[in-house]
């Protein structure tokens, strides 16, 4: 039995995700516009697959990735010690945003056919779409297990990885 986790907490400026990156919060904001970071919880089947995913789909190279266990993320994110990884945190030009509402910013950016997809989940409610995340999130090491260790990139990914 795992004992109460406090929730992740996040602030939605860009100046807070700024906080750890020791530029000024303007500049941050427009590196994020272009080069948003997707942190995820490195020990997890299920978002291990979600960075996969993303990777393939991103010819353009967009988006960075970092661990919810990493520097960055308890930098930029404000996670205390023993902050609840049981969430997707996408930080952009316009914040952090956390479940359902960094799935479809992450697809609105992606290429092809993703950024429709984006566009049908962002129209469903956010309190539907927070429930069905929250559900497959509870159930995430049961049904894709979890990692030992943290995903390691590929030398091809490597400049696109945060500590």
């Amino acid at each position: 039995m795992t004992s109460p986790q406090r929730e992740v907490t996040t602030t939605a400026t860009a100046s807070a995700v700024s906080a750890g990156s020791g530029e000024t919060p303007a500049a941050d904001a427009r590196e994020l516009l272009d080069r948003p970071v997707i942190f995820f919880d490195g020990e997890c089947g299920l978002c291990d697959s979600w960075v996969s995913f993303v990777l393939a789909r991103d010819k353009r190279q967009t988006f960075r990735f970092g661990t919810l266990q990493g520097k960055t993320a308890r930098n930029w994110l404000h996670l205390a010690p023993d902050a609840n990884l049981d969430s997707l945190a996408f930080a952009d030009g316009d914040g952090v945003h956390r479940k359902s509402e960094a799935v479809w910013r992450i697809f609105r950016r992606l290429g092809g056919v993703w950024p429709a997809l984006g566009l049908v989940l962002r129209v469903i409610p956010r309190p539907i779409r927070d429930g069905g995340y929250d559900f497959i999130a509870r159930r995430r090491y049961r049904w894709f297990g979890k990692k030992e260790t943290c995903r390691v990139p590929t030398p091809e990914e490597r400049e696109r990885f945060l500590p």
